[in-house]
């Protein structure tokens, strides 16, 4: 046997010990299926703490397991409320619908780690990080959550005086360092695959995780805004800082321009174009545009056959909240 096959093998069994109908369960609530090393990574975390696995990070690390692991501790049971809009749950300011919240960390900058998928219906392409409270960049940090955490940690030990910390900080780093080389997980913070999935990125758009769509062999499937990043931008802020409902009307032509061009684009199956729009303009994050991205992403993702991001992108500009975002707790 391979030592490829082999981590395969020694994969699927460690998987197994989570019950099937546990994991259909959470990829059910989020309509999402989840990669391997999230069930892995569970099983790492109840090893450092079976009494609350999700809490296993926190007092040292700093990082608590939320979103889909919620469904896996049970805390959906327990929920006060019984409506409970996964697609919201842990959805920051700033997460595009191809952000799915897995682990949260720093309350006050909102730092949180997820998986970001290009389609809905496939796996994660990579796990990124945001920090909503300091705008909407999605940092790559691996192509899977042990690469993720291994990175936060390094960063942690660098910054951890305290002899007795930095030696809990250390004890987990082995360990984690352990069970993903046992797994035959990458501990790289950039991978081939990642680096094969930046070749399909037509726009980095302004949260910098980039944007994939199909291009046909004739260019089909993707054409350039009008405008560059920086003067989009530029534009944005004028019709923010506006200081009168007239002058905001004015400062919108070149965005009222903009979509006429989306509406060509669309006809002739450039869907990229107001996806990238759509998403530059909920990137900047100001109410002046949830109308305009509500136009905008929801039919581009449609076009594109993403019905599901069109669902939660109109779900999110609906309640589009800074905090109280575990519906859990609700």
């Amino acid at each position: 046997m391979s030592e490829k096959n082999g981590a395969v093998k020694k994969r699927r069994s460690s998987q197994a010990d989570i019950p099937d109908s546990l994991c259909q369960e959470t990829e059910t609530c989020y309509r999402l299926r989840l990669p391997e090393d999230f069930y892995q990574f569970w099983k790492f975390c109840e090893e450092l703490d079976p009494e609350k696995p999700s809490d296993a990070l926190v007092s040292s690390v700093g990082l608590k397991l939320v979103g889909p692991y919620d469904i896996l501790s049970g805390k959906h049971k327990k929920a006060k409320s019984t409506d409970v809009n996964f697609n919201l749950h842990w959805r920051f300011f700033y997460d595009p619908p191809e952000f799915q919240t897995i682990l949260v960390g720093d309350s006050r900058t909102q730092y949180h780690m997820g998986y970001f998928r290009d389609v809905p219906d496939e796996l994660p392409v990579w796990v990124g990080a945001n920090e909503a409270k300091k705008g909407c960049v999605i940092s790559q940090v691996g192509d899977n959550i042990f690469a993720a955490v291994k990175l936060f940690l390094s960063k942690k030990l660098k910054e951890v005086a305290d002899k007795k910390k930095n030696a809990v900080l250390k004890d987990i780093d082995e360990k984690l360092t352990r069970t993903a080389k046992e797994l035959g997980y990458s501990l790289e913070q950039k991978t081939v695959k990642m680096k094969q999935r930046d070749k399909k990125v037509v726009t980095k758009a302004f949260h910098g995780a980039g944007l994939v769509v199909p291009v046909d062999k004739n260019d089909v499937g993707y054409r350039e805004l009008p405008e560059t990043n920086a003067n989009l931008k530029k534009i944005c802020k004028a019709i923010v800082d506006a200081p009168t409902d007239e002058e905001r009307v004015k400062a919108f032509a070149p965005i009222q321009e903009m979509l006429t061009f989306v509406q060509f684009a669309n006809d002739e199956c450039d869907y990229g174009m107001g996806y990238e729009l759509g998403m530059d303009l909920f990137c900047y994050g100001s109410h002046y545009f949830h109308k305009t991205v509500g136009q905008l992403l929801p039919l581009a993702y449609t076009l594109l056959k993403r019905n599901l991001f069109a669902e939660i992108i109109e779900q999110h500009l609906g309640r589009r909240r800074e905090e109280d975002l575990d519906q859990l707790a609700l």
